[in-house]
């Protein structure tokens, strides 16, 4: 029991490093390429698991091939536009100018129900509206609503909106945050300040955010029962 805990472990942890040194990817953001190498590791990672006569640094060895493999066929792809289409397609204009594009439908057999599916993932209900629509290579749908259904910005109606800035992290759980320090250029004595202001200790704070105006919240941590 104890070998197969350890083996686990083991395979787990180069899954994981795998899978990071590949990059930041969700399962529906994938290129048809990175969903193949990611498949075949989870296959291989799962021999080892289930036949504990084989050695764990075969699985090991074969999952790291597999990132290499994707790491520089991700760098070739971005020199080569030819291989990019070959490994991972292109994108498909099916609505174009209003119009649904139905040979490009029948190219990527995609239906109209299924197209339909798609528009309403995107909160669009009513295919009229429609200008544009193109289907990614990673399966999600990119629509262009024609101009009279557009939302207005803030731009369009000329209006003067304040200015934001997005809030960083300073405080996590009593615990000072110190990336977003350094991102903002404060330092550890200024977060105790801020927290004085708010009549609290910075190991009492559960959550202490701050943006480069000075906007500064605090959320306290609830009483331990």
């Amino acid at each position: 029991m104890i070998v197969i805990i350890i083996r686990t472990i083991i395979v787990y942890l180069f899954v994981t490093i795998g899978i990071r040194l590949m990059g930041k990817r969700q399962i529906g953001d994938m290129q048809p390429n990175e969903l193949v190498i990611t498949l075949l590791i989870s296959e291989i990672a799962a021999i080892p698991l289930q036949d504990t006569s084989q050695p764990v640094i075969n699985g090991v060895v074969a999952i790291f091939i597999l990132v290499i493999v994707e790491i520089v066929m991700s760098v070739l792809t971005m020199k080569s536009m030819c291989l990019r289409k070959v490994l991972s397609g292109k994108s498909i204009i099916v609505i174009r100018n209003g119009e649904i594009d139905q040979s490009a439908m029948k190219k990527v057999r995609l239906t109209v129900i299924d197209l339909i599916e798609l528009l309403r993932s995107q909160n669009v209900f009513d295919i009229t509206t429609v200008d544009y629509a193109v289907l990614e290579v990673n399966g999600n749908l990119s629509v262009l609503l024609k101009a009279g259904y557009q939302t207005a910005t803030a731009n369009d109606v000329k209006a003067q909106l304040p200015k934001e800035a997005l809030p960083l992290p300073i405080v996590s759980d009593g615990k000072k945050v110190k990336e977003s320090l350094q991102t903002l250029g404060i330092s550890e004595d200024a977060v105790d300040s801020l927290a004085q202001v708010h009549s609290l200790r910075t190991e009492d704070i559960f959550l202490m955010t701050l943006d480069r105006y000075g906007n500064c919240t605090a959320i306290k941590k609830e009483a331990k029962q």
